[in-house]
């Protein structure tokens, strides 16, 4: 027995060696054959990437161990949790303009990644998922940790692929880049057997970014004929209206975007994952559309004899009721997705296009124009809003803190130009609402899903993406726990993020229907909530909480002049509502400041 025991303690000895004496692998040269997990990270490096978020289990663990002796090449973030991975991913694709990577395991590892690519997938972000699966052997057999995350992963991610075949991987790489990228973006998924991923190809490895797939042709010029009768449309128009949504951002068309609202004096509204494409204190910017956006936009919409949507969808928070939804204008719409136009809305005409490549083309075809009356209305309605909403928004001294009040302070404080990464609810619509926004890329949220627990990795994500950038991440109690463990990750990675916890002690936005709609019947909506600066500081991030309006500004000061992350946690009003609200069954022209 004792020799059994002084076995079995040697064996530990040699498994758990201290780090710095492992000899490294010689790391694989191209043009060599190498081990499948070997080609995946070189396929990485071909690509440019610089960062991946991820989380290692025993499916990928190859790759990981492939990735260990590439570690000054390419850097690698620990999530806590593999949604943390996705949503982080989604934030730096967002800053850093290329597609963001993430690895997980087989099984629950892929399995978590759900939410993330699905929300990718709906606001159209690269993001190029790499995940480990079982030995080919043992597909199909409900193995240890076996999940068929093909059968899952096809209708949320613009394409995705299992590889069996080390040979194989370079090719799938750099078709899951291109597809990610290109056209509209969107998520891939690579599943990768483990028995990949351990054998060597059986020829030299060789990489080549692609151009082009055949069958698989993304729109980009517009066509002549469709920008001529479009142009005619907005010269003859009396009442044109814009709208802009994410996919001005996508295409980085906002200088061309601007050069178009100029020439033609049109006004300029945006969806929520529009806002920062255009500059806020511009004078024909007229504010957001949709359910809780502002009330001279969703008004006039159906005053407007033409509508310019460029990179928008129609989704029915900007809508509301079809049936009642701008019948009398004229609809322009230019999208890069063929699938978008005439899916909602029937345009008038329909680009097919790239934003950028469309505005441009655009503005050199229609005419120089002036619309002061039309304006006009616009800045009428706009004062309305502003006596009866606005103003309800903010705080007075002696009074609850108010969310309005903390975003108007803190883009005040930041100039506008901070990135914003909002997450999801009440104080995701008050972000969107009283943020200015001066420089472009300036904010980030979950918009179609709608994804609670997206801030917290998605701010890190941008950080990595771009440095240079002051990130602040605006979370409600409720979406904090949901993924409060990256603070853990933000810890870790040193990354100076700055935290700002708006807390009600609600699910705000059910707890605001419920009132509206439910005769005040508060089912199963109010928290109770834990020390969350107690938990900031076990994971090493520090903060205070704010519980008056007259230490706010203190507070606040606090928040961006840490030098590292930092956490505010503002007591805010509890039962404030975020007003106007168009109910689905609504037209947005009957929306009433009452």
């Amino acid at each position: 027995m004792a020799l059994i025991k002084d076995q079995a303690e040697q064996q530990i000895k040699e498994v758990v060696l201290d780090e710095s004496a492992r000899k490294p692998h010689k790391k694989a040269q191209p043009g060599t054959p190498v081990k499948g997990s070997e080609a995946v990270i070189l396929s990485l490096l071909a690509e440019d990437v610089d960062t991946i978020f991820g989380y290692p289990g025993g499916a990928i663990m190859p790759i990981y161990d492939a990735l260990y002796d590439f570690q000054d090449q390419i850097n690698h973030i620990l999530v806590r949790h593999e949604q943390g991975a996705t949503h982080a991913a989604e934030g730096y694709a967002q800053m850093a303009k290329k597609p963001g990577v993430c690895f997980a395991t087989s099984g629950p590892g892929a399995t978590n990644l759900v939410t993330g690519i699905a929300d990718a997938m709906l606001d159209s972000v690269p993001i190029v998922c790499v995940t480990g699966q079982v030995g080919e052997q043992f597909l199909g057999t409900d193995a240890f940790q076996e999940t068929d995350v093909m059968s899952l992963a096809m209708p949320i991610t613009k394409w995705c692929y299992q590889v069996a075949d080390p040979d194989e991987i370079p090719l799938i790489m750099a078709k899951a880049f291109y597809i990610a990228r290109s056209g509209r973006p969107g998520p891939v998924l690579v599943d990768i057997t483990k028995c990949a991923q351990q054998a060597k190809m059986s020829k030299p490895f060789y990489y080549e970014k692609r151009r082009q797939i055949k069958g698989y042709k993304p729109a980009s010029v517009p066509r002549e004929k469709d920008i001529v009768k479009a142009a005619a449309l907005i010269d003859e128009a009396e009442k044109p209206f814009m709208f802009i949504g994410h996919g001005i951002l996508i295409s980085e068309a906002q200088q061309e975007l601007l050069a178009f609202a100029e020439k033609t004096d049109i006004p300029v509204a945006s969806t929520l994952l529009g806002l920062s494409a255009f500059p806020s204190d511009h004078p024909l910017y007229v504010g957001m559309l949709g359910m809780h956006g502002n009330y001279a936009p969703n008004m006039l919409t159906n005053e407007a004899d033409v509508i310019i949507a460029v990179g928008m969808r129609f989704d029915d928070r900007v809508t509301g009721n079809l049936s009642r939804y701008a019948k009398q204008a004229k609809i322009i719409h230019i999208d890069i997705d063929h699938a978008e136009l005439g899916k909602v809305v029937q345009p008038e005409v329909g680009i097919l296009a790239d934003a950028k490549e469309a505005l441009e083309a655009l503005t050199s075809h229609v005419a120089t124009n002036k619309h002061p009356k039309w304006r006009a209305e616009f800045d009428r309605l706009h004062e309305q809003e502003v006596e009866k909403v606005i103003k309800k928004d903010f705080t007075s001294y002696g009074e609850p803190i108010k969310m309005g009040t903390v975003m108007k302070m803190l883009s005040e404080k930041t100039g506008g130009n901070a990135v914003i990464v909002s997450d999801v609810g009440q104080h995701q619509m008050m972000s969107a609402r009283y943020s200015r926004f001066n420089r472009t890329d300036s904010w980030l949220t979950s918009g179609g899903l709608g994804t609670m627990g997206y801030a917290l990795p998605a701010s890190l994500g941008a950080k990595v993406g771009a440095p240079d950038r002051e990130v602040v991440a605006v979370i409600g109690d409720g979406c904090f726990q949901m993924t409060i463990q990256e603070l853990g990750t933000i810890a870790q990675s040193k990354l100076p993020v700055k935290l700002i916890l708006l807390n009600n002690n609600f699910l705000g936005m059910v707890r605001q229907w419920q009132q509206l709609f439910h005769e005040k019947r508060y089912s199963f909506v109010e928290l109770q909530n834990p020390d969350f600066i107690t938990i900031a500081k076990g994971f090493g991030v520090p903060g205070h909480v704010c519980d008056s309006f007259e230490t706010l500004d203190e507070s606040l000061n606090t928040l961006l002049q840490s030098e590292g992350s930092y956490l505010l946690e503002v007591k805010v009003e509890k039962e404030a509502n975020v007003f106007p609200m168009v109910p689905s069954g609504m037209g947005v022209d009957q929306i009433r400041l009452e």
